[in-house]
């Protein structure tokens, strides 16, 4: 009879992580317990992340690093308890009356990360949310255009005896841009305090009223308009854009590791893989995979988030946008069905880091000896 030795399988499991802590199974502690029975195997776990995919991941690890390195036919049975960290006070600033703010990344540009936002903003308000879209690419804007009020000028109206901008509302939807503030052939060649101050002045000097979502559509990169954003708002969760091209994973992958980042700590809802295939309407059965297949799916795996769904590559996705309809405003279409799926994974991950994660702090940004620093408020 094989009698498993339990130094064996702690060897193994040295050599796996969860999903978000950074050290291996033992040294974090996440490893309760292993008991061994001739070739069955007990492995206590405790998880600080409640999340049920990093739960199954852990236990998938587990089975798998055991069959693998100690025993194939080993009888292993995991058990994970779940003990979340006390949720802590809020102390940035939050916008009365906007119940969940989410972040719209991409790590590299062209990868169509306003388009999705655009759309995911119209679909939200066609199932009936209250929705505000706030542009923060301050040095490309493209709301103004994706919405077709590339014309218009916010008002100032009063709200409680103070001067308020009101957002411009097209679909249902709440919009301000630094588009609103320029003109089409102005470049905005502004340093980042002024682009900062900017941003602060259309979260906190508008009237957005009550929105059950606000988007934040992030520039490209991580950088100082990223962290001016997280600085001021404690954001619900990201969601992070990317096509299938290896090129674009490699910068979507530190798209995630910027939200995840121990100074920062911004739940990941998940990645959207946009440009995922291409289906000619000829041929409606068959799929292209111009930028590589199902390389956001195996990213988002790799990095322990969900993967929130695929927009297909159609040149109707791309006319919307630029004739200021979004293509999911289209009925009965298949853009149509590809982004209420999208949407509503988006819609159930908010609500699961709502019930299982404590509330998103701001962060604070210091300068110390030349250098920036990030830390948590």
């Amino acid at each position: 009879m094989v009698k498993i030795d339990k130094k064996q399988v702690l060897t193994a499991l040295e050599t796996i992580t969860v999903a978000g802590e950074g050290k291996n199974m033992v040294e974090s502690g996440a490893v309760q317990n292993v008991v061994c029975f001739g070739d069955e195997v007990i492995v206590d776990l405790l998880l600080h992340t409640p999340a049920l995919h990093i739960k199954k991941r852990a236990e998938v690890d587990v089975l798998k690093v055991i069959h693998e390195k100690v025993y194939e036919k080993a009888k292993v049975k995991v058990n994970i308890k779940v003990e979340a960290t006390e949720k802590p006070t809020i102390k940035g600033k939050a916008i009365p009356g906007i119940q969940n703010i989410v972040a719209v990344a991409s790590g590299k540009g062209g990868v169509g990360k306003s388009t999705v936002t655009a759309n995911l903003a119209v679909t939200l308000a066609k199932m009936g949310f209250k929705v505000g879209v706030l542009d923060a690419d301050i040095y490309g804007p493209s709301m103004p255009i994706m919405f077709d009020v590339e014309h218009e000028k916010p008002i100032s109206i009063e709200v409680d005896g103070k001067s308020k901008m009101k957002p411009i509302e097209s679909y249902e939807v709440k919009i301000l841009s630094i588009g609103f503030f320029t003109k089409p052939d102005q470049a905005v060649v502004w340093r980042g305090p002024m682009a900062a101050k900017a941003l602060n002045q259309m979260i906190f000097d508008a009237h957005w009223g009550e929105l059950d979502f606000m988007l934040i559509d992030l520039p490209p990169g991580t950088g100082d308009i990223h962290l001016s954003i997280m600085q001021s708002l404690p954001i619900t969760g990201a969601v992070v854009v990317s096509t299938p091209q290896a090129v674009a994973l490699a910068d979507a992958k530190k798209g995630v590791a910027m939200f995840q980042s121990e100074a920062i700590q911004v739940p990941v809802l998940g990645i959207i893989e946009n440009m995922a295939y291409f289906t000619p309407a000829e041929l409606p059965e068959n799929k292209y995979y111009i930028f590589g297949k199902e390389g956001a799916k195996n990213l988002a795996e790799d990095l322990g988030v969900p993967v929130l769904g695929e927009i297909p590559l159609v040149q109707s996705i791309r006319e919307a946008g630029d004739y200021g309809r979004p293509a999911a405003l289209q009925t009965a279409t298949p853009v149509e069905e590809a982004f209420e799926a999208v949407t509503r994974n988006v819609v159930q991950e908010v609500v699961n880091r709502n019930e299982n994660l404590p509330p998103t702090e701001a962060i604070k940004i210091t300068t110390m000896a030349g250098c920036s620093a990030v830390r948590k408020k």
